[in-house]
C-alpha cells in the first residue's frame, strides 16, 4: 500500500518529468522513498482541465523495473509518445492534470467456464483493472475506466477485448486469458494543485 505522501511524490515527479521533457531539458535525478526503488507497475495519465478529457496514457502493467524508472518513462511516453495523440506542447502544461496509478502485479483469473467471469466477484467494478491475452493480442483497461463510463462487468470485459483489437465477445473464447489487478490512483485536483487519492469503491457507492 502507498500513502498519500507517496502519491504526492509520484504525481509531482511525473509533472516534473513531463515539464522538463516537453521543454527538451534534462530530466533530473530524483530522491525518492525506498519503495520507489522496488519493481512495480505504473501508469501515467494526462487529462485536460477542467474538461477532464484524456490527453495521454501509457504505463507498465508488469513490475519489470524499479517504480521510479517506470514512472519516469511512463510520464515521458504519456506526454509525447501516445500514438492516439500529438505530443503535448509547452503551452498545454498549465491546462493538464496528472494522474498516476500504482499497480499491483496482475493475477490470472482462474475459472472453469468463461461464464464465471460474471459471477462470484471474480471481477469487481471499482476494484479491478483488466488485461486480456488472446494469441498475439493483448489489451488493458485501468480500474477507473469502467467507473467513469458506468459499465457493468460484461461491458468491462467487452471493452477490454476491443482495446486489444478483438471482437467484444472474445473474452468468452476458450483460449482467452484474463488477468485482474488493482491500483491506487493519485490525481491533481487542478494543474500543479493538491494531490488526492481517488477512492473508486466510494465513487461506485455514491452512484
Amino acid at each position: 500500500m502507498f500513502t498519500l505522501q507517496d502519491g504526492e511524490v509520484a504525481v509531482k515527479t511525473a509533472r516534473t518529468v513531463i515539464e522538463k521533457y516537453v521543454a527538451k531539458e534534462r530530466v533530473p535525478k530524483f530522491e525518492v522513498p525506498d519503495k520507489f526503488k522496488e519493481k512495480s507497475g505504473v501508469f501515467c495519465t494526462l487529462n485536460t482541465y477542467p474538461e477532464r478529457e484524456l490527453r495521454g496514457c501509457i504505463g507498465y502493467p508488469e513490475p519489470i523495473m524499479p517504480l521510479i524508472d517506470a514512472l519516469i518513462d511512463a510520464a515521458k511516453s504519456a506526454s509525447s509518445h501516445d500514438p492516439r495523440f500529438s505530443p503535448v506542447s509547452k503551452n498545454e502544461l498549465d491546462s493538464i492534470v496528472i494522474e498516476v496509478s500504482l499497480l499491483t502485479k496482475p493475477e490470472l483469473i482462474k475459472v472453469k467456464s468463461p461464464k464465471e467471469y460474471l459471477k462470484n466477484d471474480n471481477i469487481v467494478i471499482g476494484r479491478d483493472g483488466l488485461i486480456i491475452e488472446y494469441g498475439m493480442y493483448k489489451g488493458l483497461l485501468l480500474p477507473q475506466v469502467p467507473v467513469e463510463w458506468e459499465w457493468n462487468v460484461e461491458d468491462f470485459l467487452a471493452h477490454t477485448a476491443m482495446k486489444a483489437g478483438l471482437h467484444p465477445d472474445a473474452w468468452a473464447e476458450k483460449n482467452a486469458r484474463l488477468y485482474r489487478f488493482t491500483a491506487q490512483i493519485f490525481d491533481e485536483t487542478k494543474p500543479k494543485g493538491e494531490v488526492v487519492e481517488r477512492k473508486l469503491t466510494e465513487i461506485c457507492k455514491s452512484k
